[in-house]
């Protein structure tokens, strides 16, 4: 089985800021993997950096020979004057044609949105047209990059559920970021907890009950769902081992 991505020893400097030290990483063919972590730990860059969108400063990283990767963004801004599509958004920047149209909105779950202006649409349908777009490459990879930011839990639950079954039908592999614990530990194959360098991985009920993962996120159901309202932060000790401290922020 051919790995499909993999990044050895990456380091990512942005300025005089270390983002990314020394991160390890392998995605194999047909598994969901998903990155957590708090704000400005590093996750987009890393996202950006496995996809070719930016290089790293040290390390590695290699991408299976004609890999093909569908991408989805945190955020895509429609100007909401401009009258266009579904149909017409996912015919740019190259005609796809009606019928590739058809294939892909079905599988994102909105089959009957071809004809619908995007300005128009729900957060949820946005979404599912943004992962129309994606499939239109008939990827080998699947990436997210907090696809469900703004929806409420109902809508994130939906999507997250679409994802799995697009897994299923096309055996394309997922990487997603998400800030949704409880929804990753329901998900994933493995689960990476990143901030600026990996801190635990693993299966999702491994990485649950690891000591690295309750200092950070406490344990619970309480923890898993308030992952974004922790601020932490962690050195290491003479032997290489995350020390942690953790503040919850309440509001």
């Amino acid at each position: 089985m051919k790995t499909l991505l993999e990044a050895r020893d990456v380091d990512v400097r942005i300025g005089a800021l270390r983002v990314l030290d020394r991160v390890n990483f392998r995605l194999e063919p047909g598994e969901i993997v998903t990155i957590v972590g708090p704000n400005g730990s590093g996750k987009s860059t890393f996202l950006r950096t496995l996809i070719g969108a930016h290089q790293p400063t040290s390390g590695t990283v290699t991408r299976a020979d004609g890999l093909r990767i569908g991408y989805i963004p945190q955020k895509l801004q429609i100007d909401s004057t401009l009258p266009i599509t579904v149909a017409r958004f996912l015919n740019l920047p190259s005609r796809v044609g009606a019928t590739k149209v058809r294939e892909a909105l079905a599988q994102a779950g909105v089959g009957d949105l071809a004809q619908r202006p995007m300005v128009g649409l729900s957060g949820g349908q946005f979404q599912r047209v943004l992962l129309a777009r994606a499939l239109l490459a008939s990827p080998d990879v699947l990436v997210l990059d907090e696809a469900t930011q703004g929806l409420d839990q109902t809508g994130s639950a939906s999507f997250y559920r679409q994802i799995e079954e697009v897994r299923q039908t096309l055996g394309c592999a997922v990487l997603m970021v998400s800030h949704e614990l409880h929804v990753v530990m329901a998900a994933s194959d493995r689960v990476i907890c990143l901030n600026g360098h990996v801190c635990c991985e693993g299966a999702p009920e491994h990485v649950a009950s690891a000591p690295e993962y309750r200092a950070l996120f406490g344990t619970g159901t309480q923890g898993a769902l308030a992952l974004y309202r922790h601020d932490h932060d962690h050195a290491h000790d003479e032997a290489g081992n995350c020390v942690h401290d953790h503040q919850e922020a309440h509001g």
